[in-house]
């Protein structure tokens, strides 16, 4: 379901239809039993109700893989489901969502490769279309934290590699920017952290709209920074933003105009 549809038993690919897929596939994505009637309006909008049920009785009977339904997937008063047996990537996906938006710290970069696709990114219905933009914002919002408690924990490679995947994914996501840009600064990658803020702002600026003022609590008084004309990466006047130093924060202004200061600790959220 990430990235590309496939079906496979024993190892083996096996071929299905195009409406067949489309019935396996609303059933990998909702994996509670679904009535026919609301599955067929679902898979064949528009179409009349007699003839989506038949369609889906069509499409079901060319799904010829035993023991991939529940049940028996002929009696068509029973609703229709996979096998509980049935591994779904999206599944696994979705346990590693959960796992990661839980507390706890990490000790090592776990494995996020079922977070770097969307569900059926060349498919267009309509239904699939609202499974893939929530799942996209639930792996997007998990890589971010991981990324967050990898930098927390000392892995700042491991970190930046991280956030890299969301930015990638959605450029212009904020969230995912400054948990990139954290990661950076905390490695000590100032020139690149200050690039990736510069990209970001360019991107919004072009491409988007007004430039947003998120990013700023990252980037202290000129003073707090040790960039200086004429290095290598310095892009713009220094009054305009800085750069924290590794282990420290921004703190938040009291008041609009307050010059900003900065604190001890780390730059991830909570900490």
């Amino acid at each position: 379901m990430l990235g590309s549809f496939g079906l496979t038993s024993d190892g083996t690919t096996v071929p299905l239809g195009v409406d067949s897929r489309r019935v396996v596939a609303y059933l990998a994505v909702h994996r509670r039993p679904q009535g026919r009637a609301g599955l067929a309006a679902d898979l064949w909008p528009g179409v009349p109700a007699e003839a989506a049920h038949r369609l889906l009785a069509e499409a079901v009977g060319g799904i010829d893989v035993p023991g991939l339904l529940a049940g028996d997937p002929r009696d068509e008063d029973a609703p229709l489901a996979l096998a509980d047996e049935v591994e779904v990537d999206l599944s696994d996906a979705m346990l590693l969502v959960r796992a990661f938006s839980g507390g706890g710290r990490l000790t090592e970069r776990p494995a996020v490769d079922l977070l770097t696709e969307d569900i059926l990114p060349a498919w267009t219905s309509p239904w699939i279309a609202v499974e893939r933009e929530r799942f996209r914002q639930l792996r997007l919002a998990a890589l971010e934290e991981v990324s967050l408690k990898l930098t927390a924990a000392g892995l700042f490679a491991d970190a930046v590699r991280t956030a890299e995947i969301a930015v990638a994914a959605a450029p212009s996501r904020e969230s995912a920017r400054r948990a990139l840009i954290e990661a950076l600064l905390a490695k000590g990658d100032v020139v690149e952290a200050v690039a990736q803020y510069d990209a970001f702002h360019e991107l919004l600026r072009t491409s988007v709209g007004p430039e947003s003022a998120g990013l700023e609590g990252l980037f202290p008084p000129a003073g707090a920074w040790p960039m200086r004309p004429g290095m290598s990466g310095f892009r713009r006047p220094a009054q305009r933003s800085a750069v924290v130093l590794p282990g420290l924060r921004a703190a938040r202004p009291a008041s609009p105009g307050a010059p900003r200061r900065l604190v001890a600790g780390g730059s991830v959220p909570g900490r």
